[in-house]
């Protein structure tokens, strides 16, 4: 299978019914993926509009089930950022970010806190199981999962000057035996983006930025980023099917990326540099999104190469 073959095809959603012969196909060409994945860690992170879309969500969790189903061991974790918009702005409380990551107050990381281990991780956790896979919620504070130290960000406009962006948590270790016990006993582990610290005070971290350093610890077979976008686009709004760190330097550097998707083709980048096969930011918004993406020939998004 090409690269090119890969991602040549974009899926909609379609309601169109596949004959017997088309659906014995699609399994047939499902066959070799199987046989190859079996076994295999696949890190997903999970978030945008999925969220927000009640038959996405089903859809997401369906995938999710059936990978473990096929022998897979699949790894999520999930951000919120709609959800969590939606409390703030009843709260009365503005959004605002910096280079894409949240600016957290105290009050911010309480509604975090609730939003993601509470509500979303709540409900992903209730549709795996409800499909037929076996799910459990988890924290980085659970298992002393993900240690931070407070992120300060380097100010644009001067480098030598750093911004306090609040309770934001910049990732110093990850211990990934809690995750691996579970995935040993059948679970899929789904993890919300909350660290902690020395003193045991809990920061939010950036979802994309979490996901790929649980990829590389667990030495995953793929890492699969959700989007509300086809994939990445360049300056015109074309699909880049593949890119490399030169292709991205440039599209950094010419404002394609920019905003929320600077941590994730960030994240995506230095995961593919440091051990992990494959890196795909995929169409979350696309039916059955990662069975497509992982099954088939065609794919839903951008291969980034290390």
């Amino acid at each position: 299978m090409t690269q090119a073959s890969k991602h040549g095809t974009k899926f909609g959603r379609s309601s169109l019914k596949r004959s017997p012969e088309n659906q014995a196909s699609a399994l047939i060409e499902a066959m070799p993926y199987i046989r190859r994945l079996r076994g295999k860690t696949i890190v997903v992170k999970y978030g945008g509009k999925v969220l927000v879309d009640d038959k996405l969500e089903q859809s997401f969790a369906q995938d999710l089930a059936m990978l473990q189903l096929l022998g897979m061991r699949p790894v999520v974790v999930h951000g919120g950022g709609p959800r969590i918009d939606a409390v703030l702005q009843r709260l009365g409380k503005k959004s605002s970010f910096v280079q894409g990551m949240r600016v957290t107050d105290a009050e911010t990381m309480e509604v975090i806190e609730w939003v993601l281990a509470g509500e979303v991780q709540g409900e992903l956790v209730a549709l795996i199981n409800r499909f037929g896979g076996q799910g459990v919620g988890l924290t980085g504070t659970d298992g002393a999962l993900i240690r931070v130290h407070k992120l300060h960000m380097l100010d644009k406009g001067d480098p030598g000057k750093l911004r306090d962006i609040g309770q934001v948590g910049e990732i110093e270790a990850i211990n990934p035996t809690v995750i691996k016990a579970l995935q040993d006993d059948g679970f899929i582990p789904v993890i919300s983006p909350i660290g902690f610290d020395a003193d045991g005070q809990t920061y939010n971290i950036n979802a994309d930025i979490v996901a790929g350093k649980i990829a590389e610890m667990l030495k995953a077979e793929k890492l699969l980023i959700l989007t509300n976008a086809p994939g990445v686009l360049d300056k015109n709004g074309k699909l880049q099917g593949e890119l490399n760190a030169h292709q991205i330097d440039a599209l950094f550097a010419d404002g394609a990326i920019s905003c929320g998707m600077l941590p994730k083709i960030s994240s995506a980048l230095n995961t593919a540099k440091n051990g992990v096969n494959t890196v795909h930011i995929i169409d979350g918004r696309v039916d059955h999104s990662l069975l497509l993406e992982i099954l088939t020939d065609q794919g839903v998004g951008t291969m980034i190469l290390g």
